[in-house]
């Protein structure tokens, strides 16, 4: 018999595990951290690194079909996972040795569990974390080691990752990217890090979302990964604008679940036009963004608006056809939901936001 491909794994184990445990995942820190480990026991949490670390290097239109079947089946777990997946990914592609050969290999099976906190750098207004060069050393020596100070707004997977991947501005705009403890810490010099309580957010509150308040701290030249050109972020948002759209083509498919169960629960009443229409509508927006890498910002900014939007009206209809029952916070359909509004403003740029804005009054603009 022939051995199972990674995504097969992968579909086995969302199926018959993490199905029926889903609504329990949004909430349930523990049964989370189980899920995260079972996603390491089958070395599915190092996908996009080089094989040359024991990662499984899959190419792209690969590894976002996992992106999208994960968050078909739980989101929490989508989104906890993902901080980690792109911890490596961006891990990889330092050139310190050292620090890969650190992390990189522990990664697949979560024995060594990394997060990301670089989102603030997109904000266009003084990003709240900075960073200086340790004394004697030069902004451009990627050699050096760095002094960390201020807020960083937004770090999900405390209590699950030991370490995390952070980014600081630094005073010529560049932005250096470093390893930091992901637990309260000091140093002999004075500096120190300080994670608040996890957030009460509306969806995914399991995966332990925090802010740090940094002081002072020293990233040692041995912690840092590199240091990114200044606006980095921004251009990267536009390469990779289409990143965040599978986890809405996921979550509109978990939508379409629930109508298409309806079906079979309710067969009186008329569910099946609906269902059929969101579907087909379904397919050909996943045919387009999963064809769609070589076209042109613009066009894959609408595509990603348009899953937004498609998984916005899929999770609508899961709510519509459970009925009152919908309203239970336990409801399927109103995990969701939930799920639907994080994945609308995941990953969020400006043209992202103006974008959705924009599909959204369409519809009041055809009614004028």
């Amino acid at each position: 018999m022939e051995t199972p491909t990674l995504l097969e794994t992968a579909d086995i184990y969302l199926w018959n595990t993490i199905a029926p445990i889903a609504n329990q995942l949004d909430e349930d820190v523990e049964l989370l951290r189980s899920a995260l480990r079972g996603l390491g026991d089958r070395h599915l949490l190092a996908l996009r690194v080089p094989k040359i670390y024991n990662g499984a290097e899959l190419e792209n239109h690969l590894f976002h079909s996992f992106q999208e079947q994960v968050a078909r089946f739980s989101g929490a777990l989508a989104f906890l996972q993902t901080q980690h997946q792109s911890a490596g990914a961006i891990l990889s592609k330092s050139n310190n040795e050292d620090l890969k050969q650190a992390y990189l290999p522990y990664l697949a099976t979560g024995e060594a569990l990394v997060g990301i906190g670089f989102s603030h750098l997109r904000r266009h207004d003084n990003p709240p974390l900075k960073a200086v060069p340790l004394a004697g050393a030069s902004a451009n020596e990627t050699n050096s080691g760095y002094q960390l100070h201020g807020h960083i707004p937004w770090i999900t997977g405390f209590g699950f990752f030991e370490t995390v991947l952070v980014a600081a501005l630094l005073p010529n705009g560049q932005a250096v990217y470093g390893m930091i403890p992901f637990t309260d810490a000091a140093q002999n010099s004075g500096g120190s890090i300080r994670f608040s309580k996890p957030m009460q957010l509306a969806a995914m509150s399991a995966t332990n979302t925090v802010t740090a308040e940094v002081t002072e701290w020293n990233l040692e030249a041995s912690e840092v990964a590199f240091v990114a050109d200044a606006g980095s972020i921004f251009k990267n948002d536009r390469i990779n604008v289409l990143n965040h759209s599978f986890f809405a083509l996921g979550c509109a498919q978990a939508g379409l679940d629930i109508v298409s169960h309806a079906q079979e629960t309710k067969p009186y009443l008329s569910i099946a036009p609906a269902y059929e229409t969101l579907l087909e509508e379904l397919k050909l927006c996943r045919d387009f963004i999963y064809s769609a890498q070589e076209q042109s910002f613009e066009e894959r900014l609408k595509l990603r608006v348009w899953a937004i939007d498609l998984a916005m009206r899929c999770a609508h209809a899961a709510v519509v056809v459970s009925s009152g029952a919908a309203n239970s916070k336990q409801h399927p359909a109103q995990r969701v939901y939930r799920e639907a509004l994080v994945f609308s403003v995941a990953g969020q740029t400006t043209a992202v936001l103006e974008g959705t804005l924009d599909r959204i009054s369409a519809t009041s603009r055809r009614h004028r």
